[in-house]
């Protein structure tokens, strides 16, 4: 059978791939890999399609041993990967004989590493993903050293470069963002949220919680109640205390507190990587 042992977890490692949205109209969140543009590249490594299911680890520490000959990679911030204790580097094509233990290290900068193998992560899909869902408890749950999971079956070849150099994660930030829908309960909105946030440790893949100057609710909103309505990923939501919340994958599909601005696409995986500390700044357009 193609399959993975896990040895050792680190301190969190899920099975994730590009998630399940559209299911919003159930109270199901997107969920799947928040550092997307990593699992894409990691799949692209060990020939894999695109929205294959890898593993993503928070601050390393995961050991596999595979059962079977495969190719592995592990992308997002630069780390150490060893096989066997014979160090092989990330973001690079890795091949992995029967028996063989691959181990991934803390990484310098950043949160989320992600291990991508040859075949895919094969656990059975929920509601057409694979990815483990922390909010609703949907997919598989969080891995556990001793568990197998199984490995699909190998339909391509590495494509890309041998070796991707992988930049570190700053540890400043520039966000740009839209505002709307209710920046309009905000006081000058647009300069309250470029002012300086700091990521804190109360962050997972819910969403990204900050500290800074609360932002002010404008006098006619300042006692106002709002229905609960749709939110999406990149939602920055501002509860009553005016520090910003930005919801990530794993988000709940409705809430009751005015979302100021939505973060771009393109900038979630940054903040998904951002650790306990990093500041952060938003830069608003309309």
């Amino acid at each position: 059978m193609r399959a993975l042992e896990i040895v050792s977890t680190g301190s969190l490692a899920l099975v994730q791939d590009l998630g399940r949205p559209g299911y919003a109209h159930l109270g199901v969140p997107p969920s799947g890999a928040l550092d997307v543009a990593a699992l894409r590249l990691g799949n692209r490594l060990v020939g894999n399609a695109e929205d294959a299911a890898g593993i993503e680890t928070v601050l390393g520490g995961l050991t596999v041993r595979a059962a079977v000959s495969c190719t592995a990679a592990v992308t997002g911030p630069p780390v150490a990967v060893s096989v066997d204790g014979r160090e092989t580097g990330s973001h690079t094509p890795i091949p992995v004989r029967p028996g063989q233990k691959l181990t991934i290290g803390r990484p310098s900068s950043g949160l989320r590493c992600y291990l991508t193998v040859s075949g895919g992560i094969a656990v059975p899909p929920v509601l057409g993903s694979r990815s483990t869902d922390v909010l609703s408890g949907l997919g598989p749950s969080p891995l556990e050293a001793g568990t197998r999971v199984p490995l699909g079956p190998v339909t391509g070849v590495p494509s890309g470069a041998d070796v991707i150099a992988a930049a570190p994660v700053p540890s400043q930030l520039t966000v740009p963002v839209l505002l709307g829908p209710r920046d309009d309960w905000f006081a000058d909105p647009a300069s309250a949220l470029n002012a300086q946030w700091t990521v804190t440790a109360e962050s997972n893949r819910v969403g990204v919680r900050l500290d800074g100057p609360p932002l002010r609710r404008v006098s006619t909103v300042s006692n106002s109640e709002l229905p609960s309505e749709g939110v999406l990923t990149g939602a920055i939501q501002v509860p009553p205390n005016g520090l910003p919340l930005v919801f990530l994958a794993d988000h709940p599909t409705t809430g009751g507190y005015p979302v100021v601005a939505v973060v771009r696409r393109e900038s979630l995986g940054a903040l998904a990587q951002a650790r306990p500390g990093t500041l952060v700044r938003f830069h608003a357009s309309l």
